[in-house]
């Protein structure tokens, strides 16, 4: 396949639109920091690449005015914002005319695991005015202070498809799953269990590929290198039949035939792959019989491919050092640690917990998830999945020559998940572990 071609086949899978608008759909992306008024807005430079500047720490009562937003013809539209939070929950009231106009749509937004951690929040628009329109951004929040940080906006209105890169929940198929979960019966806890909400799968490296069936599917080779665990099928043509029907995985238990990648390490121009993962489902909750399995074909993304920001000491979600003797010193641009000869490489990657209840997988692959705020799911994210965290560790101590990513430094590490668990299986660990807030080993036992 030739550059041109695979660019034009990556941008038809991720629902780019090259050239002049197509007659199924016109996008308006309007840039937060372009604003004709404003009150009580900052402007901060984007963490990751490309991102421009971001409307700032905005709190309930704040407001952008942006003119002539074109919101196309009669029909379908939706309206999206790409949002980042470290902290509250509210919503961003888009409006024509005047701030107290006619409510064109309301975007909500929760903690996305910090103030530089993007995702795009969506909605359909039932009605709209068309044409040019002067459309007013208003922040709301029953939460104190602040509570979001705005990127920018888009419109994508005409045609009669919804916007791409959402796919739905079978709705009959999940009603099913957790009509099955609910009538399992739960195991007896042992009196000396650890009270701890939590069991794992146990897994080792599979193979490597610059392949990524969620972000570019059915584009091998379209990707930055990914090393993968799991299911031994995972490849750019990957989908929930496919790793249903293949045996083969890395994991431990073999009922875990779900798909998990991450970027791959290079120490010297050399690949280090992990000579271990823990993936741990948990619960974040304080009360977390609330808790139940994932949808099967359910996926979602952490962290953030684009993000090429220095990570010093002291620096939020770093890679560490685990074992005799820890961190002994940092790599020459400070970005890395550099461990004991006893210790080895370890990075922690959280996941969030929180679901919409109708989506398998959104545009961004984070849309239809968020995290776990103030101690529950609610709002536009009410149901309550396990937490999952992959605990990935290299066999390297590191040197002050530091490491690099495949999509290229320390901050830019993010992993992907393609849940297929058997049902059953899944099901009955939720329920004898997590909701019963009890320790399980790799097996499902106490």
């Amino acid at each position: 396949m030739s550059v041109a071609a695979l660019a034009i086949a990556l941008a038809a899978a991720l629902g780019i639109t090259f050239g002049a608008p197509s007659a199924r759909a016109a996008t308006v992306t309007v840039q937060a920091e372009s604003y004709a008024a404003q009150s009580g807005v900052g402007l901060e430079a984007t963490a990751d690449t490309g991102g421009g500047q971001n409307a700032a720490y905005l709190a309930d009562g704040d407001w952008m005015r942006f003119d002539q937003v074109d919101l196309g013809p009669a029909g379908r539209l939706t309206a999206s914002a790409r949002v980042a939070s470290a902290a509250g929950t509210g919503s961003v009231e888009l409006r024509t005319g005047s701030l107290t106009g006619p409510l064109l749509a309301v975007i909500q937004t929760s903690p996305t695991g910090g103030w530089q951690n993007w995702v795009t929040r969506s909605v359909e628009v039932s009605t709209h005015p068309t044409g040019a329109q002067t459309v007013f951004a208003v922040l709301r929040s029953g939460t104190p202070g602040d509570f979001v940080n705005v990127n920018w906006f888009s419109f994508v209105s005409g045609g009669d498809d919804p916007a791409p890169g959402w796919v739905d929940v079978d709705q009959a198929k999940w009603q099913a799953q957790l009509t099955q979960f609910r009538a399992m019966t739960p195991a007896p806890v042992p009196a000396d269990a650890v009270r701890v909400p939590e069991f794992n799968a146990t897994c080792t490296y599979s193979h490597s590929k610059p392949d990524d069936p969620i972000v570019a599917p059915g584009l091998p080779g379209a990707s930055h290198m990914h090393s993968f665990f799991g299911n031994s099928s995972t490849d750019a043509f990957t989908t929930t039949q496919s790793l249903l029907g293949n045996a083969g995985t890395s994991c431990t238990p073999a009922k875990d035939l779900s798909a998990y990648w991450i970027p791959t390490l290079y120490e010297r121009n050399r690949a280090v792959e992990p000579d271990g993962v823990i993936v741990y489902y948990g619960s974040r909750l304080p009360d977390p019989t609330a808790t139940v399995p994932f949808p099967q074909g359910f996926r979602m993304i952490a962290g953030n491919a684009k993000s090429q920001v220095a990570t010093p000491a002291g620096s939020p979600n770093q890679f560490f050092c685990a074992g005799p003797g820890g961190e002994i010193g940092r790599s020459a641009d400070g970005n890395w640690p550099v461990c004991a000869p006893t210790a080895k490489l370890v990075y922690q990657l959280l996941f969030p917990d929180c679901w919409d209840g109708k989506h398998l997988d959104s545009p961004d692959h984070k849309s239809h998830v968020a995290f776990t705020y103030d101690g529950k799911c609610s709002g536009a994210y009410p149901v309550a999945i396990p937490s999952v965290s992959f605990v990935i560790s290299y066999p390297t101590s590191g040197s002050a020559d530091g490491f690099a990513l495949s999509s290229g430094m320390a901050s830019s590490i993010h992993g992907d998940f393609f849940n297929a668990w058997d049902t059953a299986a899944l099901g009955q660990r939720v329920k004898d572990c997590i909701v019963q807030s009890a320790k399980c080993n790799s097996a499902g036992t106490f």
